[in-house]
């Protein structure tokens, strides 16, 4: 009897073991392709890459067998690592702050958001850094698989000075008043080392992989100037505070050359836009281990005929004078360069941050040429995005932004070489006025993220 028991606990181990084994990781074999790998100036050419599961197994010039894989026939084209946003706001449609303060609720975000995830991994971005306005439930739906969407580092709520850049609260609204972008967690005043301490600390409870502070003004928003030097001492030191106690760290809207090395000094590992960067804050980047991402878009001929520009007085005076003030900025980067990473700042409708990203890749080809544009939209932007450490950073498994065996399979093909023809990654010539571009670029034949595959024209 005892025999018998002990068979049947046998098989029932036997039979349990079998069920709970997990089953093989499934792989993909792209074969026939020239690979960027993120880093280096020189295509590994005719080379093959095997995926497995959700991450780059082998890479090789070789032959690869992996009888059980699903093979892609690249053709002679170009494979390289997806592309990294390191600087949108997914949750900000416009038209207007006013409109999205007065008369716009959480689910006109959750929708507009939801468009917005979709279409920037159609375009070739397989992680995005948003800057400001996303808490974590957009990241839980993409990751969970009930949206398309790419990876997703989100800042949560701006933290800004009362009538800084962060203060998108009606005219007659008083100090410390509920707003709309407050209770929803999309912008919070903070005008103290507490309020800092406050409301960074629960934006890393809502789900923020890293902190996004408020420095200086803007051009276009209703009661700042750029030259603000919004913060003391003290409170932007309080956010790094608060980011290190998390393992991440600081980002931090800087136009003027003071703010960019007050912040610096403070700890702040991300210039945001950094207009006025210069050899002298490249250096102190260099010896703080910082990184710079800078909207292009802002050294366009055409920038004071944009209407939001041109038919605002007071912000058509202040883009004069920042035009004039940030007019080194191209050369400065040449000159002394350092780490800097994608960055194109939309806020609007799905359609025109469309036309936007195209003509943002457009802008870094024509400024720095092929190469440092494709380091800048792949390596740099995954060295940044890792910075939020091993606590809140949600992608720990493998590297982004490069083609390497362990390192996430988020990889793109496109036509011909990127490195002699830019245009191939999808590029658009005109920013106001163009015509509304594809769901995806003809030119950009797969795009795969976390190993799965989201298009495949081949």
């Amino acid at each position: 009897m005892l025999g018998k028991w002990l068979i049947a606990v046998t098989i029932a181990f036997g039979f349990n073991a079998a069920w709970g084994q997990d089953e093989a990781p499934a792989q993909t074999l792209f074969t026939n392709v020239h690979i960027f790998d993120g880093v280096n100036k020189k295509r590994i050419e005719n080379a093959s890459v095997l995926v497995e599961g959700n991450l780059i197994k082998t890479v090789s010039k070789g032959d690869i067998s992996a009888p059980g894989a699903t093979v892609v026939d690249g053709g002679g084209r170009t494979l390289l690592p997806g592309f990294i946003e390191a600087h949108a706001h997914l949750m900000l449609m416009g038209p207007s702050l006013p409109q999205m303060e007065a008369a716009t609720t959480w689910e006109d975000f959750g929708i507009h958001g939801t468009q917005m995830a979709e279409m920037y991994l159609m375009q070739g971005f397989t992680t995005v850094r948003d800057a400001g306005g996303a808490n974590g439930g957009l990241r839980r739906a993409i990751d969970s698989g009930a949206i398309v969407g790419p990876r997703f580092y989100t800042s949560a709520a701006f933290l800004g000075t009362r009538g800084g850049h962060a203060d998108f609260a009606n005219f007659s609204s008083p100090p410390g008043a509920s707003t709309n972008f407050s209770r929803l967690n999309m912008a919070q005043e903070v005008d103290s080392v507490a309020d800092v301490q406050k409301y960074g600390r629960n934006n890393f409870r809502m789900g923020a992989t890293q902190l996004k502070y408020m420095q200086s003004g803007g051009v276009v928003s209703a009661f700042d100037p750029w030259q603000l030097l919004a913060g003391s001492p003290a409170e932007i030191e309080a956010a790094v505070a608060v980011a290190n106690e998390y393992g991440s760290y600081v980002m931090a809207h800087s136009y003027r050359k003071e703010a960019m090395m007050n912040a610096l000094n403070a700890g702040v590992k991300s210039i945001e836009h950094g207009f006025s960067f210069d050899c002298e804050i490249a250096k102190l980047m260099k010896k703080k281990g910082a990184f710079i991402t800078t909207n292009l878009t802002a050294f366009d001929p055409g920038l004071l005929d944009i209407p939001a520009v041109a038919n605002v007085p007071s912000s058509l005076a202040k883009a004069k004078s920042a035009s004039a003030t940030f007019a080194g900025y191209i050369d400065n980067m040449k000159k002394c360069p350092v780490k800097r990473a994608f960055q194109t700042d939309c806020v609007g409708s799905v359609d025109a941050c469309n036309i936007q990203i195209a003509y943002e890749k457009h802008l870094n080809n024509e400024f720095f040429g092929p190469y440092t544009s494709l380091v800048t939209m792949t390596s740099t932007g995954g060295e940044l995005v890792a910075l939020s450490g091993d606590f809140m950073n949600p992608y720990t498994e493998g590297k982004l932004g490069v083609i390497e065996e362990g390192a996430y399979a988020d990889i793109l093909i496109v036509d011909g070489n990127p490195l002699e023809d830019f245009s191939v990654v999808g590029t658009g010539t005109k920013w106001f006025g163009a015509d509304l571009r594809p769901d995806s670029p003809q030119t950009l034949r797969v795009i795969m993220k976390d190993g799965k595959i989201y298009k495949n024209t081949l």
